[in-house]
Formats: C-alpha cells, structure tokens, sequence
C-alpha cells in the first residue's frame, strides 16, 4: 500500500483526482482513465465502484480511496458478482445472445455488444434490448458501469453512447479505461472527467514487488522490472507467460541483425512463440479469441524488440557514434511496419519475416558505411 493509504500503488495524482470528487456532493457520471497498460486503471474503477456502492463507505475510506474490505459490497465485488457493477470488455461477445456477435473476431467493442450491456436498443438482428444503464440499482446504491481497453469502440458506438454520457440516470457512473485516448471521439472526451495514469517510478515498482507481486528473484526479477517499464500489470503478465525466456532466446539473435546477419530461423521461432501462447491463453480461458491472443503475442514480440533497441540507442547515444544510431533508428521503423501490418491483418510469419528482413538490412547498412 502507498503513502497514502489507498491500494493503488504509484499514483497520487489519480488518487487525489478521485477523493476530491468523491467528497464532494455530486461525483461526476462519466470519466476518461487514460494511460498505459497495467498501470492501475481497473484496479481504480473496482476501487471507485466500491467507494460510490457501498452504503458503510465514511469520508476516511473516500479520502484514502480504499473501500471497506471486509462489507457485503467489498465481497460481492470481490466475487465478481455484485449486481450493479458492470465491466464491459471485448470478449464478453462470446456470451451474447447474436450468434454473429459470438463467432466474430474479438478485435473491438461492437454497438451491438454495447445494446446488450448497456445501452439497450434495437441491435443489427432485429432484437430490441432493454437499457442496463436505465434499470434501477438493485442494492439501492448506484451503478457503476466500466468500459475497458475503450479505444475499441467503434465509431457507432461511440456516437451511440454520447446522450447517455450527457444524461445518465441518477447515481448511474460510467468509466471508459483507455491506452488510447485520441481515438475516443472530442464529443466522448468533452463529457467526462479526464484520470490520467502514468508509469510507477523505480522506487514504487520495488515496493511492489517487495509486497510478493513477483516471485522470481534474482537477474530474472530484475528482467522483468525492466521490461515492465513501470507497469505492474505486464511484469506480472511477463512472469506467468515466461516471457524471459523468449528474451534469451530472441535476443542473440536481435543483436545479429544489428551487426547486419540474418537469423534465418528467427521468425519462425517467434511465430512458434506466439501461437503456443494464444494456444495457452484460449485454453484457459474459454471466451478468449484465438485473433485477439496472436494479436497479444505478436505485440510482446514487438515489446522485447522495442527492449533491446532502446537499451542499444541509449549506448550508441553515448557512445556519440552517429551511423549505430541511425541504424537503430531504421530498425525501430522495421517494428514499426511490423505493428502495422499486424494492425492490417497481414500473415503474422510474413509480418514477422519482413520485420527481421528489414532489421537486418538496417544492420548490414550500418556496417558497410563504417
């Protein structure tokens, strides 16, 4: 727990933000958590939800952000089963009634998923749904409804939702968590409350772990620090999918197109790597889609290349060696193509292949004009 009392660690401003509004009369109904991923978003939404639900809630817990832990509320959050508290993410597609909705590539949050959860309405089947946002709170205490990764609302949706937002019923919050704050449209961002979150500093990442967040030790805890760059959620990501292996393994090979050699079975492996993790992930989870999973591989893989280029142009940059850091300038670009031909759908071991290619060519320029 921070200096401030509230389980969010590494945050004080986001904190301050929410017990100002929290003590004042009227908490605003729409807001904006905006910020990069893992960072505490949706651990600050659960921890809102709890503090406007919860009827045993004193000035002490708002001022702190941290809600009671042990009251019927806590425990039916806690479960996942408390009646008025709705998280709305893009794999709950899969539990829709529209069979469209159910074998459709879970890449965004349709308007129709969104009929479903909260805004009722007549959906693309002909089927009308009654508003969730509209019901009354079941417990008597308000409803609190959570929008994550919002940057995948698609535009009908967007512009669906915006009467709500502007005139939601009383006591009725709505929370969009975003990485991506510039695709929600000017019209969505003007009527909400704007949380920003940043990454934790060195000091609050070792607090965090300190308190068993991450239980590997040693050159493997301090990997995945780095890696996390200031993001709790993907150091505990990194640890339970192992991805320090794929480091060892990925990284001789990084630091061979660097010096311009080609890895011949580089994209093969970390297409390998990939499809065994979005095996591991659909396997676990029955709702998960299989796209959205090799989507969620292909990203770590552009995660661990990022890695290593940034620590290279850092001690090229000292160095002031100025022909390594243009290379490493062009190989950050090979990534760059690499996340938009995922973006696009093109073939991963194609988009993969292409990226180690043009990486390579990077590196073979630099070392010809030495």
């Amino acid at each position: 727990m921070n200096p401030l009392g509230s389980p969010l660690y590494g945050q004080p401003a986001a904190v301050k933000t929410f017990a100002a509004a929290l003590a004042s009369d009227r908490v605003h109904h729409g807001w904006i958590l905006h910020g990069p991923k893992g960072v505490g978003k949706m651990l600050a939404a659960r921890l809102f939800a709890g503090l406007v639900l919860d009827p045993t809630v004193t000035a002490a817990h708002r001022a702190a952000l941290a809600p009671p832990l042990e009251s019927e509320t806590a425990r039916l959050l806690d479960a996942g089963s408390h009646p008025d508290f709705t998280v709305i993410r893009k794999e709950l597609a899969r539990h829709s009634a529209s069979r469209e909705l159910r074998e459709r590539k879970q890449l965004n949050i349709p308007l129709d998923l969104l009929r479903e959860l909260l805004l009722g309405g007549l959906d693309s089947d002909g089927r009308m749904h009654t508003s969730p946002v509209f019901r009354t709170a079941t417990r008597g205490h308000g409803k609190v409804f959570v929008v994550d990764e919002a940057e995948l609302l698609e535009p009908d949706g967007q512009n669906a939702m915006l009467k709500t937002l502007e005139e939601p019923p009383p006591q009725t919050h709505i929370l969009l968590l975003t990485t991506r704050m510039e695709r929600l449209l000017p019209t969505i961002r003007s009527r909400c409350h704007h949380v920003a979150f940043g990454p934790l500093s060195a000091e609050c990442m070792r607090q965090w772990c300190a308190a068993g967040n991450v239980k590997s030790q040693g050159a493997t805890r301090d990997w995945l620090l780095k890696f996390a760059d200031g993001s709790p959620g993907t150091a505990q990501m990194a640890e339970q999918q192992s991805l320090h292996d794929w480091w060892i393994e990925f990284h001789p090979n990084f630091t061979a197109m660097d010096r311009g050699e080609f890895p011949g079975e580089l994209a093969e492996l970390m297409h390998d790597r990939v499809s065994a993790l979005a095996e591991a992930i659909v396997k676990e989870n029955e709702f998960a889609s299989k796209e959205a999973a090799n989507r969620q591989g292909l990203g770590i893989v552009a995660q661990l290349a990022g890695l290593h280029l940034r620590e290279r142009l850092r001690i090229v940059c000292e160095a002031s060696d100025h022909e390594p850091v243009a290379a490493c300038l062009e190989a950050t670009q090979s990534i760059e193509r690499f996340e938009e031909n995922v973006r696009g759908n093109v073939n991963p071991k194609l988009a993969l292949s292409a990226m180690v290619a043009q990486w390579t060519q990077s590196g073979r320029a630099a070392a010809a004009a030495r």
